[in-house]
């Protein structure tokens, strides 16, 4: 049986991870450096950087406090943020990075998808979108949530798939920091339209929302999570320990 991953995600901002409840209000919680090095140490499967700023203001991710960010890890990493071109990958991979994650720049760029997954390897090219409920559709969403593309996001999401992604996450703004449960609505909508592995992220409150997430939908390979594993209301190890109780395989 395949185990379930946990995935604890950095959200990055001049250099501090930072979080925010519906992709605003964005507080500072700690050095990503000191965060990705206890997280790698305490069980989690993978972990995912995201420089939240690097779309929306037009640059490339910072590399210094990404390299550092590595070295502190001996887990899985994915990096993301501002990746527009097949240089960003190349620079990204560079610095340590398993995985690399394209969101707005495969959006304003829908051959960058085909073109790294040629070059990388699809397991190498995960696809982010960041997703919000518009008059009854899941749309896309870029450069940080700011802009609403109208792209319908089942459709975009095939169209990655058929491009070379090899992995998608799927970021529910409507839940993203509320701690009231996944968006379970989107996510099987997602589960049934694509064979790609299915990491949710957005909304975790507890163990209980993950026990939730993979009872209800098998599909489902991770779950994603920043809040309640920054602000210790449960670790990653223990999450797992709960998870295997409830009969959801899991790497202890």
């Amino acid at each position: 049986m395949i185990t379930k991953r946990i995935i604890p995600c950095l959200d990055v901002r001049a250099g501090r991870v930072v979080k925010g409840v519906n992709f605003q209000k964005l507080g500072d919680v700690a050095s990503p450096v000191a965060l990705a090095r206890a997280y790698s140490d305490g069980g989690a499967d993978e972990l995912v950087f995201y420089d939240i700023t690097a779309s929306y203001e037009d640059r490339g991710i910072f590399t210094d406090i990404l390299t550092e960010t590595a070295k502190n890890v001996f887990i899985p990493l994915t990096v993301g943020g501002g990746i527009s071109s097949l240089d960003d990958f190349d620079r990204v991979l560079k610095c340590g990075a398993d995985k690399v994650s394209v969101n707005s720049g495969a959006i304003k760029n829908p051959g960058l998808i085909r073109e790294a997954a040629r070059v990388y390897g699809n397991q190498c090219v995960v696809l982010s979108i960041d997703v919000k409920r518009v008059g009854g559709a899941f749309h896309v969403f870029l450069n940080g949530g700011r802009i609403d593309t109208g792209l319908d996001a089942l459709e975009w999401i095939k169209r990655g798939e058929d491009g070379g992604a090899g992995e998608l996450v799927i970021n529910s703004m409507d839940t993203d920091g509320v701690q009231r449960g996944f968006d379970l609505e989107l996510l099987r909508a997602v589960c049934e339209i694509t064979g790609l592995p299915v990491i949710a992220s957005g909304g975790a409150g507890g163990a209980s929302d993950f026990i939730e997430l993979f009872k209800a939908l098998p599909r489902a390979d991770a779950g994603l999570a920043a809040s309640i594993f920054h602000f210790g209301e449960i670790t990653v190890g223990g999450l797992k320990a709960e998870l295997s109780r409830n009969g959801i395989n899991v790497r202890i």
